[in-house]
């Protein structure tokens, strides 16, 4: 969930870019903002209160999917086999940390403030608090950072997984694929098999162990975050033969109601898995032929650039404005919709803020350092798209052109 140019973005995108994953960003951090929002309990209607919580309930858990197969996908899609780990390590560093760090020690002086304790705040700070069953320590200091420590095994492991996936064979890309999905929906019976099922956490209806392993635990997780890998070179290879984008988002909206129904370790993200990989590949499919994409207009790539600032900082304004204006105050129904976009509309201000005063300029500044240059007469291939590449051919193959990096 980090900044990328969107310069160009109305109309047909350049080889290589994908401005509608860029832009659907915004709507997975909008989703992840509406589940923690039922958290606040701002409806004084029990009622109207219930109604959002339900609706809202799976929302995050979506978000959070989406934002981890994005990240194998986009990563693998603009990875260069000439590119050093630690140049790539670098850039995955100053992408991330920096935000992590600012939010990170605003979180804390917003603690110390309110008068409540910092569990784990080391263990936060250096993103491994995911790694332990302790909720307490999970959710610490900035909530949300939680994925952060997700993204940074995903980070660390990429160049070698990176090496295992170009070596599949484009025919058997999609069964590689169906291979990981059935194995983040055995994850849920995995832990209803190993690990105690009471007592239920406080605000879930799970108990804290299976709610880690099935969430939180970064290895589980990176499940996902290899099927993206393996979405981008089958796009790439011409082999995708899954819906569109329109079909694609009402197959998503079909899996998330039928995630408010079903156990809830399911719900958490074996349910809608299938779609959310469906849309993300789908969109990137139409910007690559060119076709319709309401996700590739400029305000939504806009809004994408700011998404990582605004997920990490709109817990903290939820929270903490809570706490300001009374924290067990509610308000009408009107009312608290009104707070909640309030919320929102604050969120998007700081991050915006951070993003242009802050993330940006540490990114130019430390994150991309000179490459070597190229040798003479070398010239990058254009990026074939998936339309173009003959069956049985891999697009990964045969193009050998920088593409800039875009990951959440």
């Amino acid at each position: 969930m980090t900044a990328t140019t969107a310069s160009d973005t109305v109309g047909r995108p350049g080889p290589g870019r994908l401005p509608s994953l860029t832009g659907m960003r915004f709507v997975a951090a909008a989703l992840v903002f509406a589940f923690h929002a039922t958290y606040e309990n701002a409806f004084r209607d029990h009622a109207a209160g219930a109604a959002f919580s339900w609706l809202a309930g799976k929302a995050g858990w979506v978000g959070v999917s989406y934002f981890f197969v994005l990240s194998g996908f986009l990563l693998t899609w603009s990875a260069r086999r000439d590119d050093p780990a630690r140049r790539f390590w670098r850039r995955r560093f100053f992408r991330i940390y920096p935000t992590h760090l600012l939010t990170f020690l605003a979180a804390l002086a917003l603690l110390a403030w309110a008068g409540l304790p910092a569990p784990g705040a080391v263990r936060n700070l250096l993103l491994v608090q995911s790694w332990t069953p302790d909720v307490n320590v999970i959710l610490s200091v900035d909530p949300v950072s939680w994925s952060l420590s997700c993204e940074a095994l995903f980070y660390l492991a990429f160049p070698l997984l990176f090496r295992l996936v170009a070596r599949v064979r484009p025919e058997r890309l999609w069964w590689w694929a169906g291979a990981l999905v059935a194995a983040v929906c055995c994850v849920p019976a995995v832990a209803g098999a190993l690990l105690p099922g009471q007592p239920h956490m406080s605000w879930l209806a799970v108990s804290e162990q299976r709610y880690w392993f099935v969430f939180a635990f970064p290895p589980v997780r990176a499940l996902e975050f290899v099927l993206g890998m393996v979405m981008a070179r089958i796009v790439r290879a011409g082999r995708w033969s899954g819906p569109g984008l329109l079909p694609a988002g009402a197959a998503l909206v079909a899996g998330y109601a039928v995630a408010l129904y079903a156990p809830f370790e399911y719900g958490m993200v074996a349910v809608t898995l299938v779609p959310v990989t469906w849309l993300i590949s789908a969109a990137a499919v139409a910007d690559v032929r060119g076709t319709r994409s309401p996700f590739r207009h400029r305000a939504m790539v806009r809004l994408g650039e700011v998404s990582f600032a605004f997920y990490l900082v709109h817990r903290l304004v939820q929270r903490y404005g809570h706490i300001a204006l009374g924290e067990r105050r509610a308000w009408s129904a009107p009312a608290a919709v009104g707070m909640v976009l309030l919320s929102a509309v604050v969120s998007l201000l700081l991050a915006w803020l951070v993003h242009v005063g802050y993330e940006r300029p540490v990114l130019r500044r430390f994150g991309s350092p000179a490459r070597p240059p190229e040798p003479t007469g070398a010239r990058p291939a254009a990026l074939p798209g998936p339309s173009r590449v003959p069956a049985g051919r891999d697009a990964w193959h045969t193009s050998t052109s920088a593409r800039r990096e875009e990951s959440p």
